[in-house]
């Protein structure tokens, strides 16, 4: 890559000044002898349309600089496209990156868009909405607009407003009535979460929640048994000591298309990669093979 990157920066991903995490970005790429144009999105609304407008420019790619949310509402743009989305991990978690083996620091992580390589990899989308790392249903997106709400009220750090989140749901912890069907297989349960991911994802050890393929063309659900809260932190326990998939109250299993069904509510909160939207059941997952065009860095050891 050598010319015509668009770089959208996520203002709102936590990653400090936003101006001065702009010039740090436009920076990185200059010291690599690359033109790259550094736009900054005041608010997570702005990223879709500059996204859209760096795919019409005739740009060679384009660059999502924030956290996970960031890259898959860019990722959702460039997916069934020619066009490359690099990645600058400048959120909290980012999952993806890691997943992807993107370093880090924005220096390198730049260098790795300017020097890598051109890969492809899958999606999951949900009634026609992509995800690039998971989506779920039950009680992580009600913590997620519990979370909103204290920070809206209150205010604060992202992380206390999400542990009091958390405690306010699981006072209550809410069920879900499903049925779902995973290549022909049924399940019916009533559960406090599912969990779609795009691809397998570890569950068990200290390596719990990360990826090491992106290309299997699959998805895998997780779905706990009807559990009360003593019993989701036994779940924890066993995920941490490497024995999670002995457990009889969980289910794991790999597919490449899931239907979700509910008998009520018909309307439900879905999170996509950490975002909620409401989404009307039935809900229907798929896996799209190959269908976002990644970016890596020229050295990572492993296929993503």
């Amino acid at each position: 890559m050598s010319s015509g990157i668009e770089v959208i920066v996520n203002a709102s991903a936590g990653a400090g000044d936003a101006d001065e995490v702009g010039r740090a970005v436009a920076s990185a790429f200059t010291s690599c002898g690359v033109e790259a144009r550094v736009r900054v999105a005041r608010e997570g609304a702005q990223v879709e349309r500059l996204a859209r407008l760096a795919l019409s420019n005739g740009s060679r790619a384009v660059v999502a600089g924030g956290g996970d949310g960031t890259v898959s509402a860019v990722a959702s743009l460039l997916a069934g496209t020619e066009k490359p989305l690099g990645v600058l991990p400048l959120g909290t978690l980012n999952h993806f990156a890691k997943d992807l083996g993107v370093p880090l620091d924005i220096e390198e992580a730049a260098r790795g868009v300017c020097e890598g390589r051109v890969v492809a990899v899958d999606v999951g989308e949900v009634n026609g909405r992509v995800f690039v790392n998971n989506s779920s249903l039950g009680l992580y997106p009600r913590i997620v607009r519990r979370r909103e709400k204290l920070r809206e009220r209150l205010g604060g750090g992202k992380w206390v407003a999400f542990f009091r989140a958390t405690l306010a749901v699981l006072r209550r912890y809410p069920f879900l009535n499903v049925r779902l069907s995973a290549d022909g297989r049924e399940i019916v349960r009533r559960t406090p979460f599912v969990f779609v991911g795009n691809n397998e994802y570890r569950m068990e050890s200290f390596q719990i929640g990360g990826r090491a393929c992106l290309d299997a063309g699959c998805l895998s659900l997780y779905v706990a048994h009807r559990t009360g809260r003593l019993g989701l932190l036994r779940l924890a326990v066993r995920a941490l000591f490497g024995r999670l998939r002995q457990a009889k109250d969980f289910d794991t299993l790999r597919a490449q298309e899931i239907w979700v069904e509910t008998h009520r509510p018909k309307r439900l909160h879905v999170a996509t990669d950490g975002e909620v939207v409401v989404m009307t059941t039935p809900l229907h997952y798929r896996v799209l093979p190959g269908a976002l065009r990644v970016i890596v860095p020229k050295d990572v050891n492993r296929e993503p």
